[in-house]
Order: C-alpha cells, then sequence, then structure tokens
C-alpha cells in the first residue's frame, strides 16, 4: 500500500477517526455529557444517555448519530451505544483517546 494512501494509525495500529468528522462530532457539550458517560467502558440506551445529558430523547437520538457518524462510537445490540475499546486507554476513568486528541472528560457537565 501507497503510504501517502494510508489511512492514520493510533499508536495501537487501530485506524484514527477522520479529523474533519472528530471535531464536527465534538461541537456540543451535550455530546461531550454522553461520552462521559461512555468513557467508563460500558454500553448505554438513548434513554440512559439522554437522561445523563439533560436532553430529551428525540434530541439525544440526533446527538447519537452525530457521534456515529464522526466515528466516535459504535451502535451495539439492543440499541446500546459505546465508545469502542481501542479509544478507552483507561476504562472507568473519564479520559478517550480518538489519536488526534485526548479527552480528559472528568470536567465534563
Amino acid at each position: 500500500m501507497n503510504p501517502t494512501t494510508e489511512s492514520p494509525k493510533t499508536a495501537f495500529g487501530t485506524p484514527l477517526p477522520d479529523l474533519t468528522r472528530l471535531v464536527s462530532g465534538l461541537g456540543h457539550t451535550t455530546r461531550w455529557k454522553m461520552l462521559k458517560e461512555l468513557s467508563g467502558g460500558e454500553a448505554r440506551s438513548i434513554d440512559e444517555l439522554a437522561k445523563v445529558s439533560g436532553c430529551t430523547y428525540a434530541n439525544a437520538a440526533k446527538h447519537l448519530i452525530s457521534l456515529r457518524r464522526a466515528g466516535l462510537i459504535v451502535q451495539g445490540r439492543g440499541r446500546l451505544y459505546n465508545i469502542p475499546k481501542q479509544y478507552l486507554p483507561s476504562p472507568g476513568q473519564a479520559v478517550v483517546d480518538y489519536g488526534h486528541c485526548l479527552l480528559r472528560l472528568d470536567a465534563a457537565g
């Protein structure tokens, strides 16, 4: 593979999220609150994330779509959302490493 066309990777060899989408996905405080909740390593439902972030179910669903499109979270079975394990350097701590940036979410909301 040509090095100029190869996707950038984290130190662990996993692909980095697209930087433009990453920045766009992080552009709202509600999403930071959701990421903080998900940084614990456990999958959460839309209802749980709506409650934690202080928004309606419909708004939570829209924010989760933005986070998913940005590659920051994934949707698993049973409509549960989580941050892929490769981005959680210390599960249980409010830290997420997307390669381009390290988020310390302990102060988020």
